[in-house]
């Protein structure tokens, strides 16, 4: 009787640690999430900044443009005022954000120049690098996401991610299906 009762508590105790030990990864995986959202969040937070400057610094040059201009700004503006945890609304209009910059600098084909303007330079390699720290900061969103995912789906630790409240997150996609599409490239 007594180690039957032994064994019913070693029992007992080792689901209560497994189910602590899968608690536990949820909540890091989760916190993984968290933080690598935010490093998206100041990327883009930073290309924000740079964009005013650009702006002004093709005003100069390129006065009766100023459809392109406003739209990059309306469409900055825009990607500003969604709110931090829209996860989709973010990536759409950061989207569109992205296609009015691509927009703004074919006009630097345009005008010479703009072109040949170091301040315009400058701020177009700052914007390249920052794209490219955006990807970066995405690529490794969306993979500590996929971990939360996996573990919030997967038996048995869906069964404590739902009493615990833990919910999948959205992966931060490219919603335009033109910057999916493979180019054509030909000789």
């Amino acid at each position: 009787m007594l180690i039957t009762f032994i064994v019913l508590i070693v029992i007992v105790f080792a689901i209560i640690g497994f189910v602590i030990s899968l608690y536990n990864a949820l909540v890091r995986a989760r916190q993984t999430a968290e933080e690598a959202w935010s490093g998206i969040d100041v990327q883009l937070k930073r290309r924000a900044d740079l964009i005013p400057n650009l702006v002004e610094t093709v005003k100069g040059y390129a006065a009766h443009e100023r459809g392109t201009l406003e739209e990059v700004v309306e469409k900055r503006n825009k990607a500003q005022s969604v709110a931090s945890g829209d996860v989709a609304g973010r990536a759409e209009a950061e989207g569109e954000l992205s296609q009015a910059l691509g927009r703004l600098f074919a006009l630097s084909e345009a005008y010479p120049d703009l072109k040949a303007n170091q301040n315009f330079a400058d701020l177009q390699a700052s914007l390249e690098k920052t794209e490219t720290e955006i990807q970066m900061a995405r690529r490794y969103y969306n993979g500590a996401t996929r971990d939360l995912n996996v573990r919030v789906e997967s038996f048995p630790s869906n069964l404590i991610a739902g009493q615990f409240g833990f919910h999948k997150r959205d992966y931060f996609e490219i919603e335009d299906a033109a910057d999916r599409a493979v180019p054509d490239v030909s000789f």
